[in-house]
């Protein structure tokens, strides 16, 4: 291990022991009604609501779980209330059930689309966003989670190959200048933006609210494929389309997230396909005109 590799690793442990926090009462009673696993750190309980009832193929690749179909939402103190927000994975037969029942409950949905192309079955992303308790959230929440997976006749599983190989994730880490976690077959590198320092309801907005960037990474060191995620300002849009086309990665969708920000944030979703290394060195082009770059203060989190 190189000594780059082993200041990663390090920082990333540390960085674990230091966030880790024991969960107040009212986030686990809020796993338990949901009956789902989550974790709380930097004061924010993060639900995991994981597609794994999905096969989904993406330009002909058969792509794990953690590559980009894990959905999920988080919630945080704010002045005298609960702020919640989240990113729902669903199919199209599902969007707007689902979007329904958010509405009817009281929730917001602040934003839907895509990830990805040729992407089988479609997949899209919709955002949540709420006030209040978090018993009075999780019962809102509750009943647009209970139609999600359920047609399981809407989503067969799709034709697709997976990417035979190992892949060095230390390596990849040190070209993008941060440290990742191995989750299985992927490997994944989130950026908190902190620099922006974006609030609501007086809680802080932080990358494990949904203010982050991240790329996931699948297959081999020789071919591999990879999606992510940049947070940016209005100014940094154009510089970092610039970095990943000019890398050859394509990207896939410009939008926000959340609504009503200060300073108003612009995600981009990417996607590409070539040796790992090169992927990561696109990825680094593309943080490097932004306020993420290494160097400055920001902190990895896992979504």
């Amino acid at each position: 291990m190189t000594m780059l590799s082993l200041a990663l690793t390090l920082l990333m442990l540390t960085a674990g022991a230091l966030h880790a926090q024991e969960m107040p009462a009212e986030y686990k009673a809020v796993l338990d009604a949901l009956g789902k696993t989550g974790d709380y750190k930097d004061g924010v309980l993060k639900v995991n609501i994981p597609r794994s009832d999905l096969k989904v193929s993406v330009a002909g690749v058969a792509t794990p779980t953690p590559f980009g179909f894990g959905g999920w939402v988080a919630l945080t103190p704010g002045s005298g209330m609960h702020v919640m927000m989240g990113d729902l994975v669903l199919t199209e037969s599902e969007v707007n059930p689902v979007m329904s029942v958010l509405l009817e409950r009281g929730l917001d949905v602040t934003a839907l689309h895509n990830h990805f192309f040729h992407d089988s079955p479609r997949i899209y992303y919709m955002h949540v966003h709420g006030h209040g308790t978090p018993a009075a959230l999780a019962a809102q929440l509750k009943p647009a989670l209970q139609l999600i997976g359920v047609n399981k006749e809407a989503t067969p599983a799709a034709a697709g190959s997976p990417i035979e190989g190992t892949m060095a994730g230390a390596k990849l880490s040190g070209v993008v200048g941060y440290p990742g976690e191995q989750n299985g077959a992927v490997y994944k590198i989130t950026i908190g933006r902190p620099d922006l320092r974006v609030k609501e309801m007086g809680a802080a907005i932080n990358a494990r609210m949904g203010l982050n960037t991240w790329a996931a990474f699948y297959g081999s060191d020789a071919d591999a494929v990879v999606a992510g995620d940049v947070a940016m300002t209005d100014a940094e849009v154009t510089p970092v389309l610039k970095a990943l086309r000019g890398h050859g990665i394509e990207v896939v969708a410009i939008h926000h997230h959340m609504t009503g920000t200060q300073p108003p944030v612009i995600f981009l979703h990417y996607w590409g396909r070539g040796p790992a290394e090169a992927l990561a060195r696109g990825v680094r082009s593309a943080i490097d005109v932004t306020g993420a770059r290494p160097g400055t203060p920001s902190t990895a989190h896992k979504p």
